[in-house]
Formats: C-alpha cells, structure tokens, sequence
C-alpha cells in the first residue's frame, strides 16, 4: 500500500503510518460492509444498492494488486473505507497501535529507483491472505 502515496512523497501524504487493530474491530468493519459500486446480480437494483450504500458504516471495494513496479498482478486486495460509527470505533476502540514508516517508505522507494527489486522486496512487510470464514467472504463478494 506504501506506493499509494507515492512512498511519501506525494503532496499531503509525506508520512507512511502502519495502524494495527484489533481482529474484533476489523471483522466489525467487513460484517457492516457494502461494496462501494453496483453490480447487476448481485444487488437486486440500484436503487437497493444506494440506500444499503447510505447507511453502511464501511464500503469495500477490491482494487487490483500492483508489484514493485506497479504492474497489476492477477489478484485483488480489499481496500476499505470507514465512515461514521466505524471511523469512531477505528480511532478510539479498534487502534492497538501506530507507528511511523516513513524513513522505510523512501528506503523502499530509493531500492526500487536503483533497480534493486530484491532488496525492497525483503523491506516490505509480510502479506498473508486473510482467514475469513465462507459467509463473511460471501458478503464481501457480494
């Protein structure tokens, strides 16, 4: 995710923070989910899809995955956006803790300008799939 700011380097995002959770306030945030654009089948109209849309404290959306390169790779990650309740919840029950990453972001970033893959590869935090059970992953697909 570091790349969406551009390693801290675009304007008005020149700090990189890590936010850890909770597991608890995390799963909250998907159960109360709504994917964040309409899709025919899967929501019975559009007019359905808005007002579901309105009261959902979070959306989902599932943007492709880029590599060290930002070449698309052939899976997605979910990006999630906290309103009302769940960014209440998000600042004062669900933070465990926050740590400034900006100095490893440039680093990151100068590997990746000198060609070295492999070094900023090894500085990246370790991503994992997410355990989720089959209903949860059914309403986030939608």
């Amino acid at each position: 995710m570091m790349y969406r700011c551009g390693w801290g380097a675009k304007a008005g995002q020149e700090t990189v923070l890590a936010v850890e959770i909770t597991r608890d306030g995390f799963e909250w945030a998907l159960r109360h989910a709504c994917l964040s654009s309409y899709t025919r089948g899967v929501h019975p109209d559009r007019a359905t899809w808005q007002r579901q849309l309105k009261r959902a404290p979070t959306r989902v959306q599932w943007d492709p995955e880029r590599d060290l390169r930002l070449q698309p790779l052939p899976y997605r990650s979910l990006q999630l956006g906290l309103s009302s309740e769940a960014a209440r919840r998000y600042a004062d029950e669900w933070t465990v803790a926050i740590r400034d990453v900006t100095s490893l972001a440039h680093e990151i970033q100068a590997l990746i300008s000198c060609g070295d893959l492999d070094s900023a590869a090894r500085l990246l935090p370790q991503e994992r799939p997410y355990p989720v059970g089959e209903e949860l992953l059914a309403h986030l697909r939608g």
